[in-house]
């Protein structure tokens, strides 16, 4: 799954590069970032935000219980209730377009161009969610079947889509926020098609009995409705972000875009990719009562996902302005975007580690059935966000919104990690290894710092990082550092004995 988005990612890369070139950080860019991020909203709330952590354990518990038949008939029951609840809020999204808009950017509303354009994108833009979301509900079903590779691929289709919208606006002279906002809804539907011939590898059908009242769905609702509530707490820090953001100078949405886009490279390659495929095996465990190697396959998760996230955060921290200049200076990107954009990416790097670890936290308390203390940890969060940004934005501006999500995401953690270790009574995060993951981190950070203004070594120097980085961890005896690499000799090895 980390490979296959990994090559996700860095196509990502190569969309924000041609975006940047082709849309900048203007009136426009502005006004699709919003749009673009209500059908995002959406697809976390009833997406992979919810859905599939509600989904998975139901799905698995079916399984082992009921059988086969009975999952298959689960899961089609679970996308036809999903489809019908997307379709009814797409047409009262194109409806009420214009309140919408007006609540999510208010700041808009003094610049009459920006805030119609931000309306008619909105409109276009928004019934991806149709899509998106039974993408969701498919990765649901192929992750509980063990299969990771195609919803980590899923996103390359929507990449190209926007990637060839916005060269085709650009070259053929329309307006490029619209021509994106049209490619919007050709990837989607690219990521739904792109699911479906590995679920008929898999063994699943569409074709067979379903019912509107299923007790499979039922359960899965129970679950999801406080999993619903928590991710939009979740994504109304994003949402508050964006409003508090419209009051800032023209850009600043756009510095928070770019910057966050690079630090979800990290965390979607390792950190997401970790506590979703750790999430079916939890399940499993958690259904089958075999709790002692569920602690262990959750502190391995949390060891690995520490293990790469800190150094990576090290890194943007120390190239932060080189990467940003390599990447987006270009076009319509100009040189004062590019220092404003690495300063948002230094305050959100900061809170990477925290925001990755509690990914597998969130996971062991969702394979355990326990769907409320998330929620109630986020809510907490959510009015720390809420204040620290409002406060720090009057110092630091657009840096001191991303701060605030910094900030916020290391409280998330700690309360998240004190409670189920408690919950589990078991220490689920050595200190031993953190010890030194902290410690080798610093150095790889402060040697890229050092490195940062000798162009173009620098970029020469990051793969030789990551290798000091490794070695300096085997020598340090690190048990993160060989399951890494037995994990990748494991891959290899399978690899070649399927030739």
């Amino acid at each position: 799954m980390a490979g296959a988005t990994l090559i996700s990612r860095g196509l990502g890369f190569v969309r924000d590069i041609i975006v940047a070139f082709a849309l900048g950080a203007g009136l426009f860019a502005d006004a699709f970032f919003v749009a673009f991020r209500i059908p995002n909203l959406l697809r976390r709330l009833f997406g992979e935000g919810s859905l599939t952590m509600a989904f998975v354990p139901v799905y698995s518990r079916v399984r082992e219980e009921e059988g086969e038949e009975a999952a298959q008939a689960m899961a089609r029951s679970a996308m036809i209730w999903l489809a019908m609840i997307l379709v009814f809020i797409t047409v009262l999204v194109e409806i009420l377009a214009r309140p919408l808009t007006i609540v999510i950017a208010p700041g808009f509303l003094d610049n009459s161009e920006q805030f119609r354009a931000t309306v008619d994108l909105v409109r276009i833009c928004f019934p991806y969610v149709i899509f998106i979301c039974g993408v969701a509900l498919c990765m649901g079903i192929l992750n509980s079947r063990d299969h990771f590779l195609a919803p980590a691929l899923a996103p390359v289709a929507l990449n190209v889509a926007l990637i060839g919208s916005a060269l085709f606006g650009y070259y053929m002279g329309y307006n490029v926020a619209y021509s994106m906002a049209y490619g919007v809804l050709i990837g989607g539907a690219a990521q739904w098609l792109l699911q479906q011939p590995f679920l008929v590898r898999s063994g699943f059908s569409w074709r067979g009995p379903w019912a509107w009242k299923n007790k499979g769905v039922a359960r899965m609702g129970l679950l999801m409705l406080p999993t619903v509530f928590g991710a939009a707490v979740y994504q109304l820090n994003i949402v508050l972000s964006t409003l508090l953001a419209s009051y800032l100078p023209v850009g600043s949405v756009s510095y928070l875009y770019y910057a966050d886009r690079l630090v979800q490279f990290p965390l979607g390659v390792f950190g997401v990719a970790i506590s979703t495929a750790a999430l079916p095996s939890l399940a499993k465990l958690a259904a089958r009562g075999e709790l002692e190697e569920f602690d262990s396959a959750l502190t391995s998760a949390l060891g690995l996902t520490l293990f790469i996230a800190l150094p990576a955060a090290a890194g943007l921290v120390g190239l932060a302005e080189p990467i940003i200049g390599i990447l987006f200076q270009r076009g319509a990107f100009t040189p004062e975007a590019v220092v404003a954009t690495a300063q948002a990416l230094i305050a959100y790097s900061i809170g990477l580690p925290f925001i990755a670890l509690s990914r597998p936290l969130v996971a062991g308390f969702y394979a355990l059935e326990d769907t409320k203390t998330p929620v109630k940890i986020a809510v907490v969060c959510l009015m720390a966000n809420i204040g620290l940004g409002v406060w720090l934005m009057q110092f630091l501006s657009h840096i001191g919104l991303a701060l605030a999500v910094s900030l916020s995401s290391f409280l998330n953690f700690v309360l998240l990690y004190v409670l189920l270790t408690r919950k589990r009574g078991a220490r689920l995060l050595p200190p031993g290894s953190t010890f030194k993951t902290g410690l080798l981190s610093i150095l790889i950070g402060w040697g890229a710092y050092a490195t940062a203004s000798l162009h173009p070594w620098w970029l020469v120097l990051i793969p030789v990082w990551v290798v000091v980085y490794v070695l300096m961890a085997f020598a340090l005896q690190m048990v993160e550092a060989r399951l890494f690499w037995g994990m990748i000799k494991s891959r290899i090895q399978r690899k070649k004995r399927t030739r």
